[in-house]
């Protein structure tokens, strides 16, 4: 939905995007002030989907407060999940065995390639390109199907928790992953032969949206967004956590700062996964999925901060601990809240048409906003 409400007296146009545009990817609206098609300024309004999860953790325990994090970025569900237990086993000294590790990095990197095949799907449908929509879910289905077998849900997931895992992975995991392997390296070719090589898509996303380094790491921006402007950020390289420090792949980087490079930057990051996925899924330790843990969990008095690198960029959590059974207090550092105070930035000086793309490339989940 696009409204005009009013005018300036310098003839500038201001509209409203939202709060429900298709193109907004949840429930977002954006205050455009226009002088003909060129952009002044974008100011986001925020708060439709609220819901005070913060707060609300305040008064659940340290196994309960996991299942709300799946609510935010519902497309890193298993990543928020993994943060939340990361920092109770940091704040408890809990030893995680290694099959569980091994088994939350896999999830960790299924859920990463799932997101970028969705963001991919929508991004092209934003610039008018339906059909990849329909062969982004083709590979993405699949990996839906094997989350499904394993723990029982397609989106939220609530399977890693503080010692391990839920429950030991289905016995058809390890050769469904293998044929997803094989089915998606047999398809991405696809991705750039329909959009990424296409005139028309490249003339809409290059010098579209640019941003320099300096200015990234000064909004905030994580992720994509931020090694799309070349700067290393990618948290599972320079804070590891679990097992990544033993693992060969690459951090992603481009140089451009435009929306085509934090596009790249996407498509480049799905291969980088697999070939993580490939190094562990005939490697996978026997033993316990599960550490022995207790039934109340309570973290020691004091302050405590944990960090994952999500498909959108670095989430954090940080918790004040008075020593009882619920947090203190409990703040999310969510990607999406940084990136999106970037887009002003990018978008002023340029045009109406061009805005759908800054925001597809900023791979937007407003709950991980709105939190």
């Amino acid at each position: 939905m696009i409204e005009t409400v009013g005018s300036t007296a310098d003839g500038d146009l201001i509209i409203n995007i939202g709060p429900q545009h298709p193109a907004t990817h949840g429930v977002l609206h954006l205050v455009v002030t226009l002088h003909g098609e060129t952009i002044k300024k974008v100011e986001p309004h925020l708060g439709y989907i609220h819901r005070s999860i913060e707060k609300m953790c305040e008064s659940l325990t340290y196994r309960q407060y996991i299942y709300v994090t799946s609510r935010m970025d519902y497309l890193s569900s298993h990543i928020n999940n993994h943060a939340c237990s990361l920092i109770v086993e940091k704040g408890l000294q809990i030893e995680v065995p290694p099959r569980a590790q091994v088994i939350r990095v896999l999830m960790d990197e299924l859920t990463r390639i799932a997101s970028h095949e969705l963001w991919w799907g929508a991004m092209a449908m934003d610039l008018g390109a339906f059909t990849p929509f329909f062969h982004a879910f083709r590979e993405r289905e699949v990996i839906n199907d094997i989350m499904e077998e394993t723990c029982g849900a397609r989106l939220t997931m609530n399977y890693l928790l503080p010692g391990g895992v839920l429950d030991d992975i289905h016995p058809n995991f390890q050769r469904k992953v293998k044929d997803f392997i094989k089915l998606f390296k047999s398809k991405i070719d696809e991705y750039d032969e329909m959009v990424t090589g296409n005139i028309i898509f490249q003339s809409r996303m290059k010098d579209v949206g640019y941003i320099s380094a300096a200015d990234a790491i000064s909004f905030g921006c994580s992720g994509p967004t931020l090694r799309g402007s070349g700067v290393s950020c990618d948290v599972r390289k320079i804070y590891p956590y679990e097992i990544y420090d033993k693992l060969d792949f690459e951090e992603v980087l481009e140089s451009g700062g435009d929306s085509f490079a934090r596009y790249m930057v996407r498509i480049r990051e799905m291969k980088q996964s697999i070939r993580i996925i490939e190094q562990l899924i005939d490697n996978i330790p026997e033993g316990e999925f599960q550490a022995k843990t207790k039934a109340v969990l309570k973290l020691p008095k004091g302050e405590f901060y944990q960090r994952v690198e999500t498909a959108r960029g670095e989430f954090g959590i940080y918790i004040v601990s008075e020593g009882g059974t619920t947090p203190y207090r409990i703040k999310f550092r969510s990607p999406g809240f940084s990136n999106l105070s970037a887009l002003d930035h990018m978008a002023r000086g340029g045009k109406i048409g061009d805005l759908v793309a800054m925001m597809g490339t900023l791979d937007l989940v407003i709950p991980d906003i709105d939190r």
